[in-house]
């Protein structure tokens, strides 16, 4: 695995790109502020509505049956709860409005605000849709400390497609900031966006919170931290 030395190396990053799901937002909040509803099966829901809407996502990239990912979103949800025989139109409905409103995971905030108050330029990239991004961001206030969300929207495939990674040297290019990928720290808490934006060429943080192994797939992290608070003496 790739060692990163932070000191040495960390100088040359120009532009900080978090994943939003998983990364800054907490996908299972949705389902863990329903558990009055939900009762003992909440956990098991939450896992397949995660696991499903991942799925979902690659599986349709490879078929060429592109979805935005609220669909994709709706659909996994529809599939957890027949799971447990809970289907019902006003629960998924609650639901889905609760995914739009996720809770940051308490380090996200402050190191947004750490990261934007010495200047560097802060991007979410992430494969939820345009008007997701809007709302959820906005909800838990991180908007305020981003240059912008960039969605996959623009390029109708979602990650690990290296077309998704290309958005941010793009995005950069049309502010006349150019740069290169080993001058991007890419952000997630996904092992597989991990790899896939290592094998694009970007240096990644990998936050491992929950004491996972690496994915067996070519890329892997330059770093790995435990939260989004270590990335403070990198800025």
């Amino acid at each position: 695995m790739k060692q990163l030395d932070p000191q040495a190396q960390m100088s040359a990053i120009k532009v900080f790109v978090f994943d939003a799901y998983g990364t800054l937002l907490d996908v299972h909040s949705a389902v863990a502020r329903s558990l009055d509803d939900l009762g003992d099966a909440a956990p098991a829901i939450s896992e397949i509505w995660r696991t499903k809407q991942l799925e979902y996502s690659w599986l349709r990239s490879l078929m060429g049956e592109h979805a935005d990912f609220w669909q994709i979103t709706a659909d996994a949800l529809t599939f957890a709860l027949r799971c447990h025989d809970m289907e019902d139109q006003a629960r998924h409905d609650r639901l889905m409005n609760l995914y739009q409103k996720l809770l940051a995971y308490n380090d996200a905030l402050e190191t947004l605000e750490f990261l934007k108050a010495r200047q560097h330029t802060t991007l979410v990239l992430s494969n939820g849709s345009q008007a997701m991004l809007g709302e959820a961001l906005g909800f838990a206030g991180l908007d305020r400390f981003l240059d912008s969300a960039l969605s996959i929207d623009k390029v109708g495939i979602y990650k690990p497609a290296p077309r998704v990674y290309q958005l941010v040297l793009d995005y950069m290019s049309r502010r006349h900031k150019t740069c290169r990928a080993e001058e991007v720290l890419f952000v997630s808490a996904n092992a597989w966006d991990v790899a896939g934006a290592s094998s694009f060429g970007f240096r990644v943080a990998w936050i491992n919170r929950f004491n996972r192994p690496p994915e067996i797939l070519p890329g892997g992290p330059d770093l790995i931290i435990k939260s989004l608070s270590e990335l403070a003496p990198l800025g």
